[in-house]
């Protein structure tokens, strides 16, 4: 099946929409095949501003208004208690969020960007929307990642180059409770360590601070900014470390 036939046979749904590469194009795919593809942004504490901007740009480019669904992901204790299998509750709470939205507006089809690229098996919240029935067009048709970005470029969309995203939560050690205090300390270092040059990086927490990891190909630069990167992490954090082993990004 293409996404063409997969929106001639849905043509009528609600996306969620995050502003990265995946949903960016499922929603470019779905508006070129003539389907009424609803991007629905639901926002949390996880989330940090660029991707709410980015999501409110790609929309602009679309000409097509994007809805911004508030969720209070804190507010569940099972998510703040941050389990192993957080990302669990977690999504059943933010699909649960949007799937009540959509039928308050007649729409019975969710959708997500999944692609054919993604391990499943390993995503605790891939549960979770099987529960709540949400349809993943990208991984059903065979879109993988590599493919997605190529069609993107294509299409002229400027996430096509965008670097994957897991959200705030995840620089959190399992088992620590997730405050919103340490969410906003990590994304603050995280937006002045992106004005620092830092690409596809990611700024964890530990017992002590925090720990940047970088990937193979940024290692000289963090050693040559290093005053400037304590410089704009020291307010937050009292303890910076550098791991030396380099980040695989996994797209």
């Amino acid at each position: 099946m293409t996404l063409e036939q997969f929106f001639h046979e849905h043509p009528k749904a609600a996306l969620a929409f995050s502003g990265g590469v995946d949903s960016a194009w499922l929603l470019w795919a779905g508006l070129r095949a003539g389907a009424e593809v609803r991007p629905c942004f639901i926002k949390t504490p996880f989330q940090p501003r660029f991707e709410l901007e980015d999501a409110y740009k790609l929309c602009d480019q679309l000409d097509v208004d994007l809805i911004v669904l508030d969720c209070d992901i804190l507010a569940d204790e099972t998510v703040a208690a941050n389990p192993p299998d957080r990302c669990y509750h977690c999504k059943r709470r933010m699909f649960s969020r949007l799937k009540h939205y959509a039928a308050s507006e007649g729409f019975s089809l969710l959708l997500d960007g999944t692609n054919a690229s993604d391990i499943v098996e390993d995503r605790p919240g891939m549960r979770a929307l099987g529960e709540l029935a949400v349809r993943s067009p990208l991984r059903e048709c065979g879109l993988t990642k590599d493919r997605i970005r190529e069609l993107s470029r294509q299409a002229g969309l400027f996430t096509w180059d965008k670097p994957s995203y897991a959200c705030l939560a995840t620089r959190v050690p399992t088992g620590r409770t997730i405050t919103r205090a340490d969410l906003e300390r990590v994304e603050r270092g995280e937006q002045a360590l992106a004005a620092l040059g830092f690409w596809d990086f990611r700024l964890r927490l530990t017992v002590g601070g925090a720990k940047l990891q970088v990937p193979e190909g940024q290692l000289p630069l963090a050693l040559e900014r290093r005053t400037e990167i304590l410089s704009a992490l020291e307010t937050d954090f009292s303890e910076i470390t550098l791991d030396l082993r380099p980040r695989v990004s996994i797209d």
